[in-house]
């Protein structure tokens, strides 16, 4: 560091030099022209002004008069700073502004008004001030820029905590059963504006920063659903889909916004009143999804109803009673006791037919029966798992009767 000496000149200040007060007195009665000016050039240049709703003009007017008179204020005392802006020249505004009128129409409402003032410097100074009050508008209208910019800013981050927390009620109701009524509520609360086709998938919260990992999910979810709703609850997160635009596979693009560990999508809710149910598998799914470490991932819910049986999930117990064991058991042709034998078998088609005294070929004929019946195949080992589980279940039940 260079010290100074009687050689270095000192810097210069940057403080404003003091206008005359015959310049700060005739900017004082210019006041009422410069308002009716201003809001006469926001309805002459700016369309989306005029389309405006009267209480939003209203409040806009009031911040364009307002941040003329506090740039006299300023303008007044040149030792002042004008950081204070933001509350004072915003602090007019309700804060819905920020929801109907966008940061860079604001900043094209701030140029209007530094126009105004600019267009009227010289009936205001003397040529000799006209230049440092032309310099002072601009320094003024900087530092509302980025005040209006903060002011957006702190708006965003208020919504956004908001709006979190009204989704994390959402996801709770859902969870809970709340009566439909109340759900439908808390929904429109939020903006959901589907009524059917919704689907909720559960994954592991990742350990990195849980805001950014929301935005990105929901900046994708966005482009794929009508609706989309992401909540974490604890070390899990549940993201709810309404109407998807893709295939069931194609989720697979979710997979790698969430932390390591299976990611699992619940059956189609009809409706809203069903998703308490979709809720429910696909969170048995989750809990039980380890017993399988060869899943797909993602992986549906219903494709891991036996691990979820294994798992006390009662819900899984009756998808397979109604969906597999019972309509096997109403189907002719004997499908049951072939699948039965099948199985007991070690997976033999000869030997099932020699158990049955049949050919072999019928015993492909009913094991193709079945997996039209119930959607599972008995020659995919997976699909035969199912099956096996299923009869478990259903002549459990059966007994217990």
């Amino acid at each position: 560091m260079v010290p100074q000496t009687d050689a270095t000149p000192a810097k210069k200040s940057r403080t404003r030099p003091a206008p005359s007060s015959e310049t700060v007195k005739r900017l004082k009665s210019h006041l009422g022209v410069l308002s009716t000016t201003a809001l006469k050039y926001l309805d002459q240049q700016l369309p989306w002004y005029r389309s405006l709703e009267p209480n939003e003009r209203a409040a806009l007017g009031l911040v364009a008069q307002k941040g003329i008179s506090t740039f006299v204020t300023w303008y007044e005392d040149p030792s002042s700073t004008p950081s204070w802006v933001v509350t004072d020249m915003f602090g007019a505004a309700p804060t819905e502004l920020t929801r109907s009128i966008s940061l860079q129409k604001a900043l094209g409402l701030l140029r209007t008004i530094v126009e105004v003032v600019e267009s009227q410097v010289p009936d205001i100074a003397p040529e000799a001030e006209q230049s440092a009050l032309r310099e002072a508008v601009l320094r003024y209208s900087r530092e509302v820029a980025f005040a209006a910019a903060d002011v957006y800013a702190r708006a965003a981050e208020t919504r956004g905590a908001w709006d979190s927390r009204l989704e994390a009620h959402v996801v709770d109701a859902v969870l809970h059963g709340e009566g439909h009524d109340s759900l439908s509520s808390r929904l429109a609360a939020i903006g959901w504006k589907s009524q059917n086709n919704i689907r909720i998938l559960v994954g592991t919260t990742p350990p990195s920063n849980s805001v950014t990992f929301i935005s990105a999910l929901r900046r994708l979810a966005t482009r794929y659903s009508r609706d989309s709703l992401v909540s974490v609850l604890g070390e899990r997160s549940v993201l709810m889909l309404s109407d998807t635009k893709f295939d069931e596979a194609d989720l697979s693009r979710l997979t790698r916004f969430f932390g390591p560990g299976p990611l699992v999508y619940s059956p189609l809710a009809p409706t809203v009143k069903d998703m308490h149910q979709a809720a429910q598998a696909a969170i048995a799914g989750f809990t039980a999804a380890r017993a399988w470490p060869q899943a797909p991932n993602p992986v549906g819910a219903d494709d891991l109803w036996p691990e979820r049986v294994f798992n006390g999930d009662p819900l899984a117990r009756k998808d397979l009673l109604s969906q597999v064991y019972e309509p096997l058991q109403q189907a002719s042709n004997g499908l049951l006791e072939t699948l039965t034998s099948y199985l007991a078998l070690g997976h033999s088609l000869e030997g099932t037919a020699r158990e049955l005294f049949v050919h072999a070929n019928t015993v492909r004929y009913r094991l193709k029966r079945v997996s039209e019946v119930t959607g599972w195949d008995p020659l995919v080992a997976r699909d035969a798992f199912v099956l096996q589980s299923a009869l478990v279940v259903g002549r459990l039940a059966e007994f217990n009767a």
